[in-house]
């Protein structure tokens, strides 16, 4: 590392001097007219490629084909990298503070922590993915059997715009003979249940790197001041007066995203998990698993619970649809309290500066947007407000107030 800087001040140095000459040259020609003259007497330019230079050509080259080559081995790791730094940000006071009032060992206290983690993580998913089977289980049970029954459509559906008669024809035919129509619009049905098909992939390749992640966390909180230590490190290399805030600021957003986006919405899918199941609403996993997506996403689960709510007073007794609508409303509205509080504790950064954050990261980065796109937002936010407020320092101090008052003082004087 030092003979790289050492050449790399070597080059520097050289094309300072190549600057002089083109520069002397430039002075000592004139622009105007050109004439041919004997040139021994002109100074010979200093010689720009050296020894010293091609080595340290081919020492930057090599360095730069190790970073290409280290990115490509890491990147097929890369989102397991970043959730298992996610969540040792997230968990690791917990961890010190099991270590410290506790007094359990630093080994005890990461497995501890990983074990709970992973128990919290699949508990809730093998429910959710059991309830999902068996509400497909039951649909093709009943769809077997012609338990489900679909009412005739409305003459006026043959009114509708360009599809009218096709929607009629096929709806009727679902009245009477649910499988034929099914059968008739199989062509149309197969895209979507490929692409339905393709995203329970990828959902169970996502589970699985978050459970690698979970594991993966564990082995970071031992040696987490040591690594802490090291990220500062390269932060001053970078940020030479503000690495340390940027990196508390960091720290700082990503548990509170956690408490306020994850946690939040994970504490509404159980509590509506919990209505669905008491109030016998069918698909209760599917549908809590919306409702858990749905907050995480930043769009709300009252898409999911209203129409739930339209529903009980539709089929319900009046009493069960007024104690499910009185526990459902709140339960839909729960987001819109927790999530701000949680979200803006302790950061300096403007509450809508940490939304476009969350809403910017999860449509170019998916889930793993909701972490990094504020964190990214958050220190592009200090930055600017750092560069502005010393922009308005240097402005007083060569202000004209500031001038006269310096005259006065130098007149005292």
């Amino acid at each position: 590392m030092e003979d790289l800087m050492r050449d790399l001040m070597h080059i520097n140095y050289m094309l300072k001097l190549h600057g002089q000459y083109v520069q002397f040259t430039r002075a000592a020609v004139p622009t105007r007219t050109m004439q041919v003259t004997d040139r021994t007497d002109e100074p010979i330019p200093p010689k720009l490629i050296g020894p010293g230079f091609v080595d340290a050509v081919i020492r930057i080259g090599c360095l730069a084909l190790l970073v290409y080559w280290t990115a490509i081995l890491i990147r097929p790791f890369l989102t397991i990298i970043v959730w298992s730094v996610i969540l040792a940000v997230v968990l690791y006071p917990i961890f010190r503070w099991s270590t410290t009032r506790l007094s359990l060992s630093p080994v005890l206290a990461a497995l501890l922590i990983t074990g709970v983690s992973l128990v919290i993580l699949l508990g809730p998913t093998t429910w959710l993915s059991l309830s999902l089977v068996r509400s497909v289980r039951s649909f093709a049970e009943r769809l077997g059997t012609g338990e489900i029954a679909i009412p005739p459509p409305p003459s006026g559906v043959k009114g509708w715009p360009v599809l009218g008669n096709r929607v009629f024809e096929i709806w009727e035919l679902a009245s009477t003979n649910l499988k034929a129509a099914l059968l008739q619009i199989e062509p149309q049905l197969k895209p979507l249940s490929s692409t339905l098909l393709a995203f329970a992939g990828n959902a169970g390749i996502s589970m699985l790197k978050f459970v690698a992640a979970v594991i993966f966390s564990g082995f970071l909180f031992v040696p987490g001041p040591s690594l802490a230590s090291s990220a500062r490190s390269a932060l001053r290399h970078i940020l030479t007066r503000r690495g340390d805030e940027f990196l508390s600021l960091a720290g700082t957003t990503v548990r509170n995203l956690a408490r306020g986006v994850i946690g939040v919405a994970l504490l509404q899918a159980l509590l509506a998990g919990m209505g669905f199941l008491v109030a016998g609403v069918a698909a209760a996993g599917v549908l809590s698993l919306l409702v858990l997506i749905l907050g995480i996403l930043q769009v709300g689960a009252f898409l999911v619970i209203g129409p739930l709510i339209i529903w009980s007073w539709m089929t319900m007794h009046v009493t069960a649809a007024l104690a499910f609508s009185f526990y459902m409303v709140p339960v839909s509205l729960l987001d819109n309290f927790l999530r701000p509080f949680f979200m803006a504790h302790g950061l300096k950064t403007p509450m809508l500066v940490i939304l476009l954050g969350v809403l910017g990261g999860v449509l170019a980065h998916g889930i793993i947007g909701i972490f990094v796109g504020p964190v990214v937002l958050a220190i592009a936010w200090e930055l600017l407000v750092a560069w502005t407020h010393e922009g308005a320092e240097k402005l007083e101090e060569f202000s004209p107030a500031s001038g006269k008052q310096i005259e006065a003082a130098s007149v005292r004087g």
